[in-house]
């Protein structure tokens, strides 16, 4: 749970839908029906991957629920905020497996990407100004005093 409030947190603080307590949750479920599939299904490692498998399906489910497509302003937004759920879940699955270098290490290398991910794609989009002449054009929108997201991109020539 704590994982997955790491990554809440993230998003939380950047406005976006999906928060600390979605993320929270998400993991905490994941954890536990990963817990109780091990301890039901005993030996049967097939009856834990089916689980394992039924909650990244269903979870893709709530993280479509977070991605907006605008026809009008050719506009998808939430593209993140959905992975970031995603992931979430797969750290409770790997809680409940009991993985815990793997979610350390996975989730550090999460929140380097939140939080790197963004002044790196701008400073790539100055790079490729400068080569090419072509503005990256971000076809996303931000609250007021958020960061902008890097959800999508459009290139647009000067």
């Amino acid at each position: 749970m704590l994982a997955g409030s790491a990554i809440g947190l993230n998003r939380n603080l950047r406005g976006k839908s999906a928060g600390l307590r979605t993320h929270a949750l998400v993991c905490l479920g994941s954890a536990l029906i990963t817990l109780a599939g091990i301890e039901l299904s005993g030996a049967d490692t097939g009856a834990v991957l089916r689980v394992v498998q039924g909650v990244i399906t269903g979870i893709g489910f709530l993280g479509a629920g977070v991605i907006l497509r605008s026809q009008k302003a050719k506009r998808v937004l939430g593209l993140t905020t959905a992975a970031t759920i995603w992931l979430a879940a797969c750290f409770g699955i790997a809680c409940g497996a009991g993985e815990w270098t793997l979610v350390l290490v996975a989730l550090v290398l999460t929140l380097v990407v939140l939080v790197l991910g963004g002044p790196f794609e701008r400073l790539i989009d100055g790079v490729i100004l400068r080569v090419t002449g072509q503005k990256v054009v971000r076809t996303d929108t931000q609250p007021a005093g958020t960061q902008p997201s890097t959800d999508t991109a459009d290139v647009q020539s000067r």
